[in-house]
């Protein structure tokens, strides 16, 4: 799927959230700057790999569920609406992640695989926790 036109290739690689993009069998085919940053894996050690790389155990069998699904249905649950969930860093730390996902189809409609936008949103989740805990009962 190589892109036409340099400048996106250049957009996708230095937009400021992770870009992935996985093919139909859920492996991972584009991997951004941003991602490199997020989840410490270097372009060439996530090329190839599985998305399972990035997803932490507890979250693997409900991932797939729903991945395969949209595979099948041509469409997503949340339809591109931003959902929080948690990704896995490289040193096996858990991230809080707001992702949104989208189909990439064929000019036939076919699904070819999903690309995920995700943006870290550790720091203030755990801001946010810290608050909660400290304020009185």
């Amino acid at each position: 799927m190589p892109s036409h036109d340099p400048i996106d290739a250049l957009i996708l690689e230095q937009a400021a959230e992770a870009v992935i993009y996985a093919n139909k069998a859920g492996v991972i085919e584009r991997w951004n700057a941003a991602a490199v940053a997020m989840f410490g894996y270097t372009a060439s050690e996530a090329l190839g790999q599985n998305l399972d790389l990035v997803i932490p155990e507890h979250l693997r069998k409900a991932h797939w569920r729903g991945f395969d699904a949209a595979m099948e249905n041509g469409k997503t649950r949340l339809g591109g609406r931003p959902t929080m969930t948690r990704g896995l860093h490289k040193t096996g730390q858990k991230l809080y992640l707001e992702m949104s996902f989208a189909l990439v189809a064929d000019a036939s409609g076919s699904a070819l695989g999903s690309v995920a936008v995700a943006r870290d949103v550790t720091e203030r989740v755990e801001r946010e926790k810290a608050a909660v805990a400290t304020q009185p009962h």
